[in-house]
C-alpha cells in the first residue's frame, strides 16, 4: 500500500508541475528590458591629469598618473560614465539595497552615483587622510561633513527626487561624484564599451533620458520607447559636440 501512495503521489506532482510550467518565472516575463549603447561624435579631448600634490597621501596612493572621469571616450567613440534613466515611471516595489561611495586614493568610487529615493548610501573612507563631503544638491538637503582618517563610515540618504548634482571635497578640490536619485530603480551607467542595461521595466511606453557631465541637462538627450513583455527593447544615444557660435 505505501509503495501505491508514493507512486500515485509522483504521478500527482508530474502532472501539477506539467500544469504549472514557467509558473516561478511568471513575474521576470512580464517585464522588459532596455538595452544600449552611448556614442561621441567630436574631437575627444585630451584626458587631464589630477593634481594630487597638495597631499603626499593622495599621490602615494597611486603608480602613476590619475586622470581626470569627466569624460572617458576610447578609440570606438564610445562614452563610458553616461546616466541613463526612465522619466515618470510609476514603482511600488521594493527598496534598493545600499549603495556604496567610496573615497579611495583621493578620488571617489564611483565617478556617478545613481540612487533611489529613501535608498541607504553609505560613504567610506577607505584612505589614511582626511576628506570633506560636500554635497551640492538643490533640492535634497546639503551636507557637509569631515570624515577623519580614523572615521572609516557615514550612513546617508536622499528624501527627493533631483536631477544629477555632484559632491565634492573641499579638502581635494579635485574630487568630485555625481549623484542622481529617482523614485524608482530604473536607471544605469553606461561601462567602458559605452553600453547600459536596465532590467524588470513594466511594460509601456516611456522617456529615456541620457545625461553626461559637461553637457549637463540643458544638452542632455530624451528619446521615447516603448518596452514589451519579455522583450529588449533597443536604444541608442549620440552625443555631439556643440558648434561654437
Amino acid at each position: 500500500m505505501l509503495k501505491i501512495f508514493f507512486t500515485i503521489l509522483v504521478i500527482f506532482q508530474g502532472v501539477l508541475f506539467a500544469h504549472c510550467d514557467g509558473c516561478g518565472t511568471q513575474k521576470e516575463h512580464s517585464h522588459g528590458t532596455l538595452k544600449g549603447n552611448v556614442k561621441y561624435q567630436g574631437k575627444v579631448p585630451k584626458a587631464k591629469p589630477l593634481k594630487m600634490d597638495a597631499d603626499p597621501i593622495c599621490g602615494a596612493s597611486h603608480e602613476g598618473k590619475v586622470l581626470s572621469e569627466s569624460f572617458i571616450v576610447d578609440a570606438d567613440m564610445n562614452f563610458k560614465n553616461v546616466l541613463v534613466w526612465l522619466k515618470d515611471v510609476k514603482y511600488d516595489g521594493p527598496m534598493l539595497e545600499t549603495a556604496v561611495l567610496d573615497q579611495k586614493g583621493c578620488v571617489y568610487d564611483p565617478h556617478v552615483l545613481p540612487v533611489m529615493k529613501g535608498q541607504n548610501v553609505l560613504i567610506k573612507n577607505s584612505d589614511a587622510t582626511l576628506h570633506n563631503i560636500h554635497s551640492m544638491a538643490k533640492i535634497n538637503d546639503q551636507f557637509n561633513f569631515a570624515m577623519p582618517k580614523v572615521v572609516k563610515e557615514k550612513a546617508t540618504s536622499f528624501d527627493k527626487v533631483e536631477e544629477p548634482f555632484y559632491i565634492k571635497c573641499d579638502v581635494h578640490p579635485w574630487m568630485k561624484t555625481w549623484v542622481l536619485v529617482q523614485d524608482h530603480p530604473f536607471f544605469a551607467v553606461t561601462d567602458d564599451k559605452g553600453n547600459f542595461s536596465i532590467d524588470n521595466i513594466p511594460p509601456g511606453t516611456y522617456e529615456v533620458i541620457a545625461w553626461q557631465e559637461k553637457f549637463k541637462m540643458k544638452r542632455s538627450l530624451t528619446k521615447t520607447i516603448e518596452i514589451k513583455v519579455g522583450q529588449d527593447t533597443v536604444q541608442d544615444f549620440t552625443f555631439i559636440k556643440p558648434e561654437k557660435k
